[in-house]
């Protein structure tokens, strides 16, 4: 997914085709990658940790185009839920994800994304990456909308797009995931490996809950969103500037 054309507070549009974010692109068909060829792509950048890459496998990309893996923390959620599905046993899994478990663990995991040094160097740096402009570059995670999400609604911030602007684009992901995600569950139910599989709801949707939860710990942390961009993430002045200069026209 591409975004732009968004206004800015400065009067610009957020360019199009330089920046672009998605799901997990191990399962690409051959169509897809010549899809992906045709973005002029000169990087991708991955924040899969090990596991999600073990499990679900490396990115099939253009030939010459290789992922940078640049691991962002899930806190451990992916390990769980592939044994709470796993385990086949509905009690197990009530007691991992349900009773409100899944919303507070996607909260604790979006704090982390502005708590964590590791985390806001992995953001840091494929914003200066995007930044120096050498080319088209894509971001992704697993499913496309909380590590991805998180950083899109920073760079849109970044680019003095409307907090409220940027909030309905991180929440789209909701609009564009909500029937691959009911497929899923449906699945998960017919095959007999989850009685409830609601209970992964809260997992796979973004909800201002969450984004609240990070931008919460923005404001105790560093007292709001300039002070999360320069001493959080460390982007100096030039770095902001030549992100408004290359992304907004």
């Amino acid at each position: 997914m591409t975004w732009g054309g968004y206004r800015t507070w400065t009067g610009g549009k957020v360019r199009r085709g330089l920046v672009y974010r998605s799901d997990a692109l191990s399962r690409l068909t051959p169509a897809d990658v010549t899809t992906v060829a045709g973005l002029g792509l000169t990087e991708v950048v991955d924040f899969r940790i090990p596991a999600e890459l073990q499990y679900d496998g490396a990115d099939r990309l253009p030939a010459g185009l290789t992922a940078t893996s640049r691991p962002v923390s899930d806190l451990g959620l992916y390990a769980t839920l592939v044994g709470a599905i796993a385990s086949g046993d509905p009690v197990q899994q009530e007691r991992m994800l349900g009773g409100g478990r899944a919303e507070a663990y996607m909260r604790d995991i979006y704090r982390t994304f502005v708590t964590s040094p590791e985390n806001r160097a992995q953001f840091a740096a494929t914003l200066r990456e995007i930044a120096d402009g050498r080319g088209p570059l894509l971001y992704h995670c697993t499913s496309g909308k909380d590590r991805t999400g998180w950083l899109s609604y920073v760079l849109l911030r970044a680019l003095a797009v409307p907090e409220d602007t940027a909030e309905r684009d991180y929440l789209a992901s909701n609009t564009f995931r909500g029937a691959y995600d009911a497929q899923v569950r449906a699945g998960l139910k017919q095959s007999g490996r989850m009685l409830n599989p609601d209970l992964l709801i809260p997992l796979q949707e973004v909800r201002t809950d969450y984004l609240d939860s990070a931008t919460a710990r923005m404001e105790a942390d560093f007292g709001g969103f300039y002070g999360y961009l320069t001493d959080g993430l460390g982007l100096d002045l030039r770095t902001l500037a030549k992100l408004q200069a290359r992304l907004v026209g």
